[in-house]
């Protein structure tokens, strides 16, 4: 409960405290500080794991609840609405029983299977409820989640993108740490470590790519990046068993970090923008219930994939084994527990030795197929173009106006890596000889006439 008032809060705040040309950066630094907390919890809760015990974990948010209450009564200032509204205690309580409900169902339909009465009856319950309430939500005086806000294009469009989006994500953040600990053999602290890399470019990237909606829409940044994001859900289903991590996740972790940093800012400034400035807590929440549910629904549903696919490719590698068929059920009984599962004590060495490497190859085959679902989840969204309400350039000016952009970041240190020895850029055809770039550079020295951006790209 208190992230859910913290959480829609904040960003509620910043909309009420920043006009709508500063709001995007304004958010992305609120996106980059979400993102570098997110990083140094899972490092340090692996370290306590590992060296102290796992309950100190919850003892890290005593300091930080204090400084959180410190800070607001120092620095943010009261803002209220004109119309006083009451809380929507029925709405609560039923979307809260349908999600519950249906979570509860697919989870447990791995186990029970789907003609079982409580998984049949869980999912029947939270249908029924998250029809009623939009029922609910469509007659109530104060409805929690308004569904006049969903009259915007802009709006629909964006939550629908982040449910997509935040499904890939909740669903990779669950199964990446089990592939480095269960079958790449980490450590708890270095599974955390893992994700830095993506964690630090939302951090430092989040600022700019707030600031892109202002300059140039919304509209590119939103295509570009969950494209970039999608792609590195595709490295993801390289690796193998026992690749080392700088060939095998880096290059992944920092496409998907790099695809996430153009995504976050704009996409939660969109939603911020496409409201009234008497609404941006109720759109706030909303958009933050989005990203919630998305995740949990991708973990009960695309868990259900995983395990299936586990399941299958375990059984195909043990079906021309000589394993005794009390030990082979042994060995599918404890499936669902994926490549955590104990082998039996029955078994020698050297099966022992055959069968967990089948278990590692199984969890690898699964993960491939769940992170080329996440590449693939959002891409008809894109396609089929539900933002194309949103001003923005051309996809054809986009190259240019990230160049730009890169230089002013790297004027700032920040992509010196990146950006440094890249030739001023001048967007003029040059001869076709063998060898020549299509775009050809400037030397620095000469002088260049550059349109202003908004009027060269839009």
């Amino acid at each position: 409960m208190g992230a859910a008032l913290l959480v829609p809060g904040s960003l509620a705040i910043i909309s009420a405290s920043f006009d709508e040309k500063s709001r995007g950066q304004a958010i992305g630094t609120w996106s980059g500080f979400t993102a570098i907390t997110a990083a140094i919890g899972p490092v340090l809760g692996g370290w306590l794991v590992e060296h102290a015990s796992w309950r100190w974990a919850f003892l890290i948010n005593l300091p930080l609840a204090a400084a959180v209450i410190s800070i607001s009564l120092w620095r943010i200032p009261e803002s209220r609405s004109a119309t006083t509204a009451r809380v929507d205690w029925l709405g609560a309580v039923v979307v809260t029983i349908g999600l519950g409900g249906l979570v509860n169902g697919f989870i447990e339909s791995v186990n029970l299977g789907w003609r079982h009465p409580l998984v049949f009856g869980s999912l029947i319950v939270g249908f029924g409820c998250l029809i009623a309430f939009v029922f609910i939500e469509a007659g109530g005086v104060s409805p929690m989640v308004p569904l006049a806000l969903f009259a915007s294009r802009s709006f629909t469009g964006a939550n629908l993108l982040t449910l997509f989006l935040y499904a890939a994500i909740g669903i990779f953040f669950f199964l990446f740490p089990l592939n480095l600990i269960q079958v790449q053999g980490y450590s708890a602290t270095a599974a955390g470590a893992a994700a830095l890399p993506l964690i630090l470019l939302i951090f430092l990237l989040s600022r700019w790519s707030g600031g892109l909606v202002a300059r140039y829409g919304p509209r590119v940044p939103l295509i570009v990046g969950p494209l970039i994001a999608a792609l590195g859900f595709v490295l993801f289903a390289v690796p193998s068993v026992g690749e080392s991590y700088w060939k095998s996740f880096f290059v992944a972790v920092v496409v998907l970090g790099f695809g996430m940093a153009i995504t976050v800012a704009p996409l939660t400034t969109v939603v911020m923008n496409s409201v009234g400035q008497d609404r941006v807590g109720a759109a706030s929440g909303i958009n933050n219930a989005a990203a919630r549910v998305a995740g949990v629904l991708a973990i009960a549903v695309l868990g259900i994939v995983m395990v299936n696919a586990f399941s299958a490719r375990l059984d195909s590698k043990l079906a021309n084994s000589s394993l005794p068929p009390g030990t082979l059920q042994e060995i599918q009984a404890g499936e669902i527990k994926l490549a955590g599962l104990q082998l039996p004590t029955s078994l020698n060495e050297t099966s022992g030795t055959a069968v967990r490497e089948s278990v590692r190859e199984a969890f690898v085959f699964g993960f491939r197929l769940v992170m080329l679902i996440c590449a693939g989840s959002h891409r008809p969204l894109i396609l089929h173009r539900p933002l194309s309400v949103f001003p923005g350039p051309r996809l054809n000016c986009f190259g240019e106006c990230l160049f730009h952009e890169l230089r002013e970041l790297q004027n700032t240190g920040i992509v010196d890596a990146v950006a440094s020895g890249i030739p001023h850029y001048a967007p003029r055809k040059g001869p076709k000889t063998k060898g020549a770039p299509i775009m050809q550079a400037q030397p620095s020295s000469q002088k260049q006439s550059r349109k202003p951006r908004n009027a060269a790209c839009c």
